[in-house]
């Protein structure tokens, strides 16, 4: 593979990630319509999107409502009412910020562990089920592939625009 600066992709490149951006756009598409048959809200009354403050907790732990914006790229009025009905439904706590006595940190309680638990399993028997014709090597390399692509993707900002194009575009 020969090293390119970005912006000089050769067409077969371009191509290929084409296809790919056509399957992750379909990949996306068919997963929030998995969501969607399951209900806009899970078995706890949660609303989906209020898991992903959930997993965010407790896979980064106890945060300040600004932190889990900034990672889930959300908006703070967003982050805060969703995390409210966390905490009115006991699946996250809020704790003294112990660098700032005058901030909050909100953490996952016991109850929260066992929901996300729960809904961790039912989201495994649905891949597994979804996996089960493939050979465990096709499982292995998917896996391994996914990572790759997301820890890339987490280390490559997007550059959709040329940024003389856009200031020409622009009529500057």
């Amino acid at each position: 593979m020969t090293p390119t600066t970005p912006g000089t992709r050769s067409k077969a490149d371009l191509d290929l990630a084409d296809t790919l951006g056509h399957e992750l756009v379909r990949l996306v598409r068919l997963v929030n319509r998995a969501k969607s048959q399951v209900s806009k809200q899970g078995p706890d009354g949660i609303e989906r999107a209020a898991y992903a403050i959930l997993f965010c907790l407790i896979h980064v732990g106890p945060q300040r409502t600004s932190k889990l914006a900034e990672f889930l790229h959300s908006e703070i009025s967003t982050i805060s009412r969703q995390s409210s009905s966390l905490v009115q439904h006991g699946l996250v706590e809020r704790l003294a910020d112990p660098e700032d006595g005058r901030a909050c940190l909100l953490a996952p309680t016991a109850e929260g562990l066992r929901v996300f638990e729960e809904n961790r399993k039912q989201r495994n028997q649905w891949l597994a089920e979804v996996l089960g014709d493939w050979s465990d090597a096709d499982r292995e390399t998917l896996n391994s592939l996914f990572r790759r692509l997301n820890n890339d993707i987490e280390q490559t900002s997007p550059q959709f625009a040329d940024p003389a194009s856009a200031s020409k575009a622009k009529g500057a």
